[in-house]
C-alpha cells in the first residue's frame, strides 16, 4: 500500500532535507514541494497567499494521482491549518494510501539557529525570509513552534541528519 508522507514543522526544522534523503534510497518516491510549485504560478510573488489556494488543488491531485499508482509521495509542508491536513488525509484516502503525518520538532532556539544558517537557494525560501522578518523575526519561528504543539501527529525530534532520518524509518517500519 502506497503512503503520503507528510512531514511538517516549522520553517528550517529539515522538511525539504529530510524528504530528499527518504527519496534518494527509495526510487520512484516522488517528493512534492507545494512551495516550489507555488513558485511556477504566474504573479506569486505579489500575492504569495493566492498562489498557494490555487496550486493546493492541483498539488492534491497530483498526490492522489502519483499514491494511486502504488508509489509513495513525501510532501514537505508546514501545515497548522487542520483544514489542509484533513485535505492531505483525504487525498490520500481517496487513492487508496496510508496518511503518515508527521511533526519534526526542535527547541525553538534550535528553529531559529537552523532558520538563521540555512540557504536562500530557492525563491520560496528568500520570500519565507521575508516572511518571518515581517510577522518578528525569532518571535514568529518560536509562534510556529508553539502553533505546531496542537497538530495532532507523530512528532519526531529532530537531531542530525542522519540520525533523524534513522528515527524517520524507524517510525515508517
Amino acid at each position: 500500500m502506497s503512503r503520503l508522507i507528510h512531514l511538517n514543522g516549522p520553517p528550517g526544522v529539515g522538511k525539504s532535507t529530510l524528504a530528499r534523503r527518504y527519496a534518494a534510497d527509495h526510487p520512484g518516491v516522488l517528493v512534492l514541494e507545494i512551495d516550489r510549485l507555488r513558485t511556477m504560478v504566474a504573479g506569486w510573488e505579489e500575492d504569495p497567499v493566492d498562489a498557494g489556494h490555487r496550486i493546493r488543488g492541483a498539488a492534491l491531485a497530483a498526490m492522489t494521482s502519483y499514491l494511486r499508482q502504488g508509489d509513495d509521495v513525501v510532501v514537505p509542508q508546514l501545515l497548522a491549518n487542520p483544514g489542509y491536513v484533513a485535505g492531505f488525509a483525504a487525498a490520500a484516502a481517496e487513492a487508496g494510501a496510508t496518511y503518515v503525518h508527521v511533526v519534526l520538532t526542535a527547541t525553538p532556539e534550535e528553529i531559529v539557529r537552523r532558520f538563521r544558517s540555512r540557504g536562500e537557494e530557492h525563491p520560496w525560501a528568500r520570500h519565507v525570509t521575508k516572511i518571518v522578518e515581517a510577522e518578528g523575526g525569532d518571535a514568529a519561528l518560536h509562534e510556529w513552534v508553539r502553533r505546531l504543539e496542537s497538530v495532532d501527529a507523530i512528532r519526531l525530534e529532530t537531531g542530525d541528519p542522519e540520525s533523524t532520518y534513522a528515527d524517520l524509518l524507524g517510525l515508517l517500519g
